[in-house]
């Protein structure tokens, strides 16, 4: 069975160490919250905002061991009016034999609005 996590992030600023530091600590996050294996996964697939261009976040995953060979992406999120500013959302797609139910989703600092009923801490 194929499943996808989700996540995302807020970063204050639009520079590299902060993008980067910030994607990766949700990296981390999502991975550890599913024990996920990277030779489990089929593709990452990573979407900022209009307002994050200092470097790709995908570079975060290089710096997770044994993640080299997973396939990874960025791209642009829609820009909707009003929407959640600065942030970095992240789609794991996986094999796993877990209901869907029971996958954590994470979403941290200002991103834990876009889905609060689906949000980790909200978990049981």
């Amino acid at each position: 069975m194929i499943r996808g996590i989700r996540g995302a992030i807020t970063v204050e600023q639009n520079n590299e160490k902060e993008i980067l530091d910030s994607t990766e600590i949700l990296l981390r996050e999502m991975i550890a919250a599913n024990q996920i294996e990277a030779e489990h996964v089929v593709q990452v697939l990573i979407s900022v905002t209009e307002d994050i261009n200092a470097t790709f976040p995908a570079k975060a995953l290089r710096e997770i061991n044994g993640w080299d060979y997973v396939p990874v992406m960025c791209m642009k999120e829609i820009s909707v009016p009003n929407s959640l500013a600065k942030c970095i959302r992240v789609m794991i797609t996986v094999n796993s034999s877990e209901d869907q139910e029971k996958i954590k989703h994470v979403y941290l600092k200002n991103a834990s609005t876009l889905r609060p009923d689906l949000s980790l801490t909200n978990k049981k």
